[in-house]
């Protein structure tokens, strides 16, 4: 579990890297926001970011973050791939979930929506790389989807995120990415981790989600 004390200073270091990063690629660092990804880390943990300043968190289980959120001042976005069982507490608790990228999840995420009154941003998730391990709507099934998801949900259609293929270079997937969001006048783009922000950036990123570099090894 995360020790509370390096947090702050942790959150410190990624956002002078984050404005690098935009300086370094002609952006305005305000118009990139962190998703500090506080999976599998104790409450405390989060509470320790949000003194620090931090507001955006991520998590990838429905059940475990609702041990974790609401709390005042936090928004949460569900990052990890989301079971349609699941659907109805994450549009209850989630500001965004990042991970729609099925017609059947969109079905369970439109009923219950309708029935809570409440519709939580989200995003496509996209499989850039094609990896039949990873979720996300296949490239060559991924415009018609988007087109459907927009004329679905209108703007709580927000946008894309993906995650590149471990052991190559991430950019080319980021730019790729990033001209599909355009394509589609989508205005949110979530790529890049603690490992690859920096080209996530340089890419067009406007959310980048880092867990270890802020709260350390996982649990």
């Amino acid at each position: 579990m995360a020790d509370p004390s390096p947090i702050a200073a942790n959150l410190k270091t990624i956002l002078r890297r984050i404005e690098a990063a935009a300086r370094a690629a002609g952006r305005d660092p305000a118009g990139i926001t962190l998703v500090a990804v506080s999976k599998t880390h104790r409450v405390a943990a989060v509470r320790a970011a949000l003194a620090a300043g931090q507001s955006v968190f991520g998590e990838n289980r429905v059940q475990e973050a609702a041990q974790k959120f609401p709390l005042p001042g936090a928004k949460l976005r569900l990052i990890g791939g989301l079971q349609t069982n699941k659907a109805a507490q994450a549009v209850q608790l989630a500001d965004a979930i990042d991970s729609l990228d099925r017609p059947r999840l969109a079905d369970a995420i439109g009923n219950a929506a309708q029935k809570q009154g409440r519709l939580p941003e989200l995003l496509v998730q996209v499989n850039i790389g094609d990896e039949p391990q990873k979720s996300g709507i296949a490239l060559a099934d991924a415009d018609n989807f988007i087109r459907a998801m927009r004329a679905r949900f209108g703007t709580s259609l927000a946008g894309l995120m993906c995650i590149p293929p471990e052991g190559e270079d991430p950019l080319p997937y980021f730019q790729h990415l990033a001209t599909m969001a355009d394509t589609h006048g989508l205005p949110v783009r979530s790529m890049g981790m603690s490992g690859d922000f920096e080209a996530a950036i340089q890419a067009g990123a406007t959310h980048v989600r880092i867990g270890s570099a802020i709260f350390g090894s996982r649990a």
